[in-house]
């Protein structure tokens, strides 16, 4: 059958299931968790509340893009059988380990990652038939993770496909063993060397790509005494299984095994509403975290990622989210991806803090002045929410509020000018509402640095300024041309051109591989004397580049 990109089968491949009880509540399902939606309540102009129903990503999926289910009379396609491309599939890798379904022994990362291979394969033979070589060599598929899941996934991409079967023994291996590895390489066709690994995308949902820490600590390797399999999560491990090159080389990176903008990380940020574990997990990550993962874990190092307001699983989980969704189709099929960056240029403390370290007016020794401003110590919260028109959920949230903001020191963005990722999002095309006259791409960024609590020499400071106030806030309109060669994307500032008005042109730099960038000043401007104090100059940087 025709394989047209980008809508390759999709694949999902579940989380962790601790025990032996949850393994087996989970193969007693079809869908392993990615059929359940949510359903959620909003209030209307009247106040009335108003139910707000999420189907799950798997039936949005094949109502919103005509994917169709893989499964046939009770089991997946059998040989001979032939299916769509646009067909959405569930890894069931468990299944070996349940006691009803397998052996009811317990498998390694792997053994798994193994077995994702061994899938793939078959969903190639079930969508493109033997002697179709067109097909074959154009046929690819998209992982969508969730947790544990995007471990799998990694380990296939970063051993599997480097390593072969020899990553279920390491380098010793006895003779018996080297026949095992040899014929499980004829089978999956697995080379010594590194194989087209047939993923075109992946997306994972609330990954631990950096391993689990509870207070503050890594969980620890304790071999075969290692409670519920929960070493997969200590870093040590994972390097191991995920057969990273170098001890130099982050264990959250792909290592040179895929290119980090084919892998999309969506990150929760909502630690209050996970309630597994009785609750124990969030009181351990606490703050920063989705109740499991601490954000800062939870995606792999260059790639393209959003945050939402959202826990690592449950009715308030990541996976049954429309802002998951969202992010996932736009990810998976959309036009265009904006990578969105904050350049610090200016941070002007308070007037009263500058005197309190023997900074006055008008004075223009840099050097000395910079010795005082050590003096003063204090953290920036740095909020960025984005959304698009007409959909009702924000792509992307970070909120005091919600304690997911960004943290930076004083010290950091006074010297550092290193950008500050805020997210990255996919513009598509077929995702307009249908009333819009524009042909434009539009959407917004709403971006906030707040006022910290100062200390000076060591005690905090509370004259003469409204801690929890913003140095910073501001709405950004963007409309991104659709037309082809028109690079004019335009922008309004809420509190210079109004609201939802976006007219001003915005000229590009070309960069490689036809990403444009965009720098957009915010805050005070550069000419601006006397300078407010305390006060923000910085700009907002968009690089655009294609999707696809």
């Amino acid at each position: 059958m025709a394989i047209e990109a980008p809508y390759y089968p999709i694949i999902y491949v579940r989380g962790y299931a601790a025990t032996m009880g949850e393994i087996e509540d989970t193969v007693a399902t079809p869908y392993m968790g990615f059929n359940l939606g949510s359903t959620k309540i909003r209030q209307d102009y009247n106040g009335e509340i108003t139910p707000f129903i999420f189907e799950s990503p798997l039936i949005r999926l094949i109502k919103d893009e005509k994917y169709e289910d893989a499964y046939r009379n009770g089991g997946f396609p059998r040989e001979g059988e032939q299916i769509s491309a646009k067909s959405v599939w569930v890894f069931r890798y468990y299944e070996p380990v349940s006691e009803d379904l397998g052996d009811g022994e317990r498998r390694t990362i792997p053994q798994f990652a193994l077995d994702l291979r061994r899938f793939i394969l078959r969903v190639r033979d079930t969508v493109c038939p033997r002697g179709d070589d067109a097909a074959r060599a154009a046929f690819k598929v998209h992982l969508v993770a969730h947790s544990m899941g995007g471990l799998v996934c990694r380990c296939y991409l970063q051993n599997i496909c480097r390593h072969g079967a020899r990553a279920l023994f390491g380098d010793n291996l006895s003779s018996s063993e080297s026949d095992v590895v040899d014929k499980t390489n004829d089978e999956l066709e697995l080379a010594p060397t590194a194989v087209e690994p047939l993923v075109d995308k992946v997306f994972t949902y609330a990954t631990p790509h950096n391993g689990i820490e509870m207070a503050g600590k890594n969980v620890p390797d304790l071999g075969s005494l290692s409670l519920f399999h929960a070493r997969n999560f200590n870093r040590k491990v994972m390097r191991e299984y995920l057969a990273i090159s170098d001890r130099a080389v982050p264990v959250n990176s792909l290592d040179g095994a895929f290119q980090p903008e084919r892998f999309f990380c969506f990150v929760g940020t909502n630690y209050r509403d996970y309630s597994a574990f009785f609750g124990l997990a969030k009181k351990g990550t606490g703050a920063m975290s989705d109740g499991l993962v601490m954000i800062k874990n939870a995606s792999v190092r260059d790639a393209p990622r959003a945050f939402a307001n959202r826990s690592h699983s449950g009715h308030y989980g990541v996976v049954n989210s429309e802002e998951g969704y969202q992010n996932l189709k736009r990810f998976l099929f959309g036009d265009l991806r904006v990578r969105v960056e904050l350049i610090v240029d200016e941070i002007i403390l308070p007037a009263a803090i500058e005197r309190a370290v023997g900074i006055e007016d008008g004075d223009n020794n840099e050097d000395e002045n910079r010795e005082k401003r050590e003096r003063v110590k204090a953290a920036y919260n740095i909020e960025a929410v984005a959304a698009v028109r007409g959909l009702g959920v924000v792509l992307n949230e970070r909120r005091v509020a919600q304690e997911s903001a960004i943290r930076r020191t004083y010290e950091q963005l006074a010297h550092d000018q290193k950008p500050i990722y805020l997210f990255s999002g996919h513009l598509l095309k077929d995702a307009k509402t249908l009333r819009s006259k524009d042909t434009a791409l539009a959407f917004t960024i709403s971006l906030g640095v707040q006022t910290p609590l100062y200390e000076v020499d060591r005690r905090f400071w509370f004259d003469d300024y409204f801690e929890g106030d913003y140095v910073f806030q501001d709405l950004v309109t963007f409309r991104v041309p659709t037309e082809p060669g028109d690079v004019s994307l335009s922008y309004g500032v809420r509190s210079v051109h109004g609201a939802e008005m976006a007219d001003a042109p915005l000229q590009p730099a070309d960069l490689d591989g036809g990403r444009l960038l965009y720098q957009l000043p915010v805050g005070f401007k550069t000419d601006t004397n006397p300078k407010p104090k305390p006060g923000f100059r910085g700009r907002l940087r968009l690089t655009v580049s294609p999707s696809r």
